[in-house]
This record gives C-alpha cells, sequence and structure tokens, in this order.
C-alpha cells in the first residue's frame, strides 16, 4: 500500500496528533481505539461532519486528518479543500468505501495527501498516517493512478492552465522525474531508471515540489495528469 520502504513507528518526540472525521461513531469509536493502541498516535479531535471538522481544526492542533468523503452536511471533499486551503498542515487521508471512487478522485485534487479503503488491514491504516506525516509518501501510488486513470477523462478539470504554467519553471530533467513520478514510479524505481543515485531524486523531487507548490507526491501525480504530462491509460 505505500511507496518506497515501510516507515517505523515514531520513537521518540510528540505523538502524532490525528483527527477523526466520519458521520458514523461506531466507526470512529474503532479508529479511536486502534490508534489509542500506538505509543506514537493519539487522537486530539473527532467530528461527524465536514463543517463540524473544518471549525474545529481552527483551534485544535492537528497533523493528520481521517476524512470520510460521503457525509452529511458537508462531505469530506469540499471539507478537505478547506483545510488545503488553510496551510500545510493538518494532512488529510481520504477514507472511503470503494477501490474506484469519484468522490476520493474529487478529494485527490482537492488536497488530500492520500486516500485508504474503509476495510483496508490495521497495519496499512498505521502506516499511512505515519507516511503522510513523515510528507515523503504517496500512499499506494498505483492505486492513486488508477484512480485518476478512471477519473481524469470524465470529471471537469477547472484551472488547468494554472498548474500547466508551473510547470514551465522545470527544468528538463525536473519535467522527466515528474513524469515518472506522475506514473506511479517510486524513488528508487526513477533512480533505476534515469540512472541516478537516489538521493539525486529526492533532491528533483524536492525541488519540484518547491516550484509547483504541491504539498506532496500526490500532488504530484494529480498535477502530471490536470496538465496532460501524464495521460489517462
Amino acid at each position: 500500500m505505500s511507496d518506497g520502504e515501510p516507515i517505523s513507528p515514531v520513537s521518540d518526540g510528540e505523538p502524532i496528533r490525528v483527527f477523526l472525521v466520519d458521520d458514523q461513531q461506531m466507526v470512529r469509536a474503532g479508529f479511536r481505539m486502534l490508534i489509542g493502541s500506538q505509543a506514537d498516535l493519539v487522537v486530539c479531535g473527532e467530528a461527524g461532519n465536514g463543517d463540524e471538522a473544518v471549525h474545529q481544526l481552527t483551534a485544535t492542533a492537528a497533523d493528520v486528518v481521517l476524512m470520510d468523503v460521503r457525509m452529511p452536511v458537508m462531505d469530506g471533499v469540499e471539507a478537505t479543500r478547506r483545510i488545503a486551503d488553510a496551510g500545510d498542515l493538518p494532512r488529510v487521508i481520504v477514507l472511503t468505501t470503494f477501490d474506484l471512487d469519484e468522490y476520493a478522485f474529487a478529494a485527490l485534487r482537492a488536497g488530500a495527501s492520500a486516500f485508504l479503503l474503509k476495510d483496508a488491514p490495521p497495519e496499512d491504516l498505521l502506516a499511512a498516517i505515519r507516511r503522510v506525516h513523515a510528507g515523503d509518501a504517496v500512499v499506494a501510488p498505483s492505486t492513486t493512478r488508477r484512480l485518476l486513470d478512471q477519473f481524469a477523462a470524465v470529471l471537469p478539470q477547472p484551472g488547468a492552465a494554472a498548474p500547466a504554467a508551473e510547470l514551465t519553471e522545470l527544468t528538463d530533467r525536473e519535467r522527466e522525474v515528474l513524469m515518472l513520478v506522475a506514473r506511479g514510479r517510486s524513488n528508487p524505481e526513477i533512480a533505476a531508471d534515469l540512472v541516478v543515485a537516489e538521493a539525486t531524486v529526492k533532491t528533483h523531487v524536492g525541488r519540484i515540489l518547491a516550484k509547483t507548490g504541491c504539498r506532496d507526491r500526490v500532488q504530484l501525480v494529480v498535477l502530471g495528469y490536470e496538465t496532460g504530462l501524464v495521460t489517462p491509460g
């Protein structure tokens, strides 16, 4: 479910603060128990819909949000958009019931850092939280690409011209790396493809993130599709 090497639990420092958003209390209770069992994670708050979450997060410091996408009052897509527009943190992991879900697609485009199936194994959910918090991580890049392949051609893509203009700041090599990232390739795979050191790839990815204003690798995948650098299929 992840890109690169597994991330082990944090061994020192402050625990990762996780905020839960789901309209079903039993689902939140299950996540709360799972997260509470981990020494490096803590639940810092919860909400029953996106509107509650957005308001609470203005006063609650959180690192990662577990966000259901289908909720009353305000769905997870709009909530994710507002959270992403507010700053770099918290990062959002979208939770969905369906593998290829148009809501998950829209949430990724709105700024979510990952999406995960609600019935994913507990270890996958915990790994996703740690990876997204580390900022290094696309969760399931191949699945992200399949989701984009499924919906990129049928959903409207407002603002596509602006990201395309941002690509003009990239060097030829950076565009090449971006294209490989958008195809779901990991850093080791990109390094092998380009016959360079993995550290060089990481440097390129960091510069691409800075130049494009993307929050993480998932947003680079979205950018690659929205600008036509990578096409569905």
